[in-house]
């Protein structure tokens, strides 16, 4: 279904696109990215932060890193202080890097069992599969974060895959 080489791309494009909007968005005033926006996360922040929220939950279950400590109903009000959330989102990105570099085939063909939050039950699924949703989820939020953008007056850069450096 996807290999490594899938994976790592779409690292690569996640860590490009949120240079890109956090840039775009520490233009603006806190207000400005706070104001609610008619978004399911109501502001940029809150959308930012719900984003950190979910990569966090997913690699708690594919790479061992710590789950968050807010419930997701909480998740869009994660960090409050601008500086802090950008920080933990470089780191995060970090992590995501490093786990994308790790896999290995075989891990990518088995199956994850967890405890899903939405549907209250266990459920098992292909590990590819849930990997294409973490990164299917990231570019969904992202896309509502530059519209939001767009419409606060940044300029946050084109979204497009093809556009990243394969290389670097």
């Amino acid at each position: 279904m996807i290999d490594k080489s899938f994976v790592t791309t779409m690292a690569r494009y996640n860590r490009w696109q949120n240079q890109s909007l956090y840039g775009a968005a520490g233009g603006l005033t806190d207000a400005a990215r706070r104001q609610d926006r008619g978004a399911f996360f109501g502001s940029i922040h809150g959308t930012f932060c719900h984003l950190l929220w979910a990569d966090r939950m997913w690699l708690s279950r594919f790479a061992d890193m710590p789950r968050p400590t807010v419930p997701g109903s909480e998740s869009a009000r994660m960090i409050e202080a601008w500086d802090e959330l950008v920080a933990e989102r470089r780191a995060t990105d970090d992590v995501i890097g490093d786990w994308a570099g790790g896999l290995s085939s075989d891990w990518l063909a088995g199956d994850l069992t967890w405890v899903s939050g939405i549907s209250r039950r266990e459920l098992t699924r292909p590990r590819a599969l849930l990997v294409m949703h973490f990164f299917n989820h990231q570019t969904h939020h992202r896309g509502q974060i530059h519209a939001m953008l767009t419409g606060a007056g940044a300029k946050p850069d084109d979204t497009d895959l093809m556009l990243i450096d394969l290389h670097g």
